[in-house]
């Protein structure tokens, strides 16, 4: 049996508060570090990162992506080195807060009677960090030794689309290097029992159409004006936006990843009120599950800028078509090794696609499988949110989760393309 607490000689946190289980007091921190965007602090989480390193005498490699944007990888070494690694990936920036709709200072991770720890990155994702950190620190302790090499990754600007992080370094040599077979990535809170995993995530378009029409003086009905094109596109997205609404909420088995979401975030036209105005523009965010086509999807967005009138177009500012998902399948090995891990928990497992999107994206995207998986149950999902926080009990909790799931991961036998 796996023990569920720190022994005595297993660090992990510098001035634990009285009676504090010493994790937590590494958690709460490494919560203290403004890793805050638009100007994340990641020195100090670098300088963070290169102590807990020499704590749990890993070798650690930086490699600076994008100037400024550097990731960090600790290797565990697999007793069987050659075969694929096994990849904990997290990131360290976090996205910024409005302080004055929280309780307390969102950097404080202020502890409350219940064990509530409250702070920016409590749950997106300092916690999983320190989770993997903790359970390499306990396992390495029993003297245990993996069998497939194990990297430990700390990427930045996840929270800001990950173009100078994840995105550019599944691209880079360094990437390569590490041989990875299957990566763990986060997930999101389930307020019930269960705990939520992802095998998927939505494809983000962000589109804006352009609208131009007849100018003239506001006083006279003018012909073909781009206010009556945009309207038109607006009603068109606005419409497909109530249908896909519908079908999550009289669907019993959908959740919010099953369906597109549509949402205008933007308008642009007009420079004075008796001015009709020569073009307007509408900008949407669109998120797509890996169920539908694509190019179907596109076509269906030319036909609406077509209805709305002459020389309607659109165009991307992001727009990701990779749809590649992470086989559930029992006869997958690696599935059946993180699923088996679980249940020997008695954790029950809820599969899904992530509504929104995150690092998994760009693992996948390259073909290595991916789970995104946060282990927190019976928690409100707060991501993003004000006054967000976990429960320290809920915390420690995902620490022996990670006890398992790793042995388990590193244990799967030599899959075919290894032999």
């Amino acid at each position: 049996m796996l023990p569920d607490k720190d022994g005595p000689d297993v660090g992990g946190g510098q001035g634990s508060p009285e009676g504090e289980d010493p994790s937590v007091a590494l958690f709460r921190e490494y919560l203290r570090l403004k890793t805050v965007h638009p100007e994340p602090d990641y020195d100090s989480a670098l300088s963070f990162l290169d102590r807990i390193a020499e704590e749990l005498q890993l070798p650690m490699k930086k490699i600076e992506v994008c100037q400024g944007r550097v990731v960090v990888i600790m290797t565990w070494e697999g007793t069987k080195p050659t075969l694929k690694s096994i990849l904990l990936n997290s990131h360290t920036d976090v996205v910024p807060v409005y302080q004055e709709h929280w309780k307390y200072d969102a950097f404080s991770a202020t502890k409350d009677a219940e064990g509530n720890i409250y702070a920016r990155g409590s749950q997106d994702m300092k916690c999983v960090t320190i989770q993997y950190i903790q359970a390499v620190r306990r396992l390495k302790a029993q003297g245990w030794r993996p069998t497939r090499t194990v990297h430990l990754m700390f990427v930045p600007d996840e929270e800001v689309g990950g173009h100078k992080g994840m995105e550019t370094f599944v691209t880079h040599q360094e990437f390569k290097k590490l041989n990875i077979g299957f990566a763990l990535d986060e997930g999101l809170a389930n307020p019930g029992e269960a705990f939520t995993v992802f095998y998927g995530e939505r494809n983000p378009w962000w589109i804006t159409v352009r609208c131009p029409g007849s100018p003239g003086h506001g006083s006279r009905f003018v012909e073909n004006t781009a206010a009556e094109k945009l309207r038109q596109v607006i009603n068109s997205f606005l419409d497909f936006r109530e249908k896909e609404k519908n079908r999550l909420n009289t669907s019993e088995c959908f959740t919010l990843g099953d369906v597109t979401t549509v949402n205008l975030t933007m308008l642009r036209g007009g420079v004075a009120y008796n001015v009709i105005p020569a073009e307007m523009d509408a900008s949407f965010d669109l998120r797509i599950p890996p169920t539908v086509n694509l190019q179907e999807f596109e076509k269906q967005i030319k036909q609406w800028c077509k209805d709305a009138g002459d020389d309607v177009t659109y165009e991307f500012a992001q727009k990701h078509m990779n749809q590649n998902v992470t086989s559930t399948a029992e006869s997958d090995p690696w599935w059946s090794a993180f699923s088996t891990a679980c249940k020997s928990m008695n954790m029950t497992l809820e599969k899904e696609i992530f509504p929104a999107a995150t690092d998994s994206r760009f693992i996948r995207a390259v073909g290595i499988p991916a789970i995104g998986f946060s282990p927190m149950n019976r928690t409100p999902i707060l991501l993003h949110d004000h006054n967000e926080y976990l429960n320290e009990q809920v915390f420690l909790n995902g620490i022996h989760v990670y006890e398992r799931l790793i042995p388990a991961l590193t244990s799967v036998p030599a899959l075919p393309n290894e032999a």
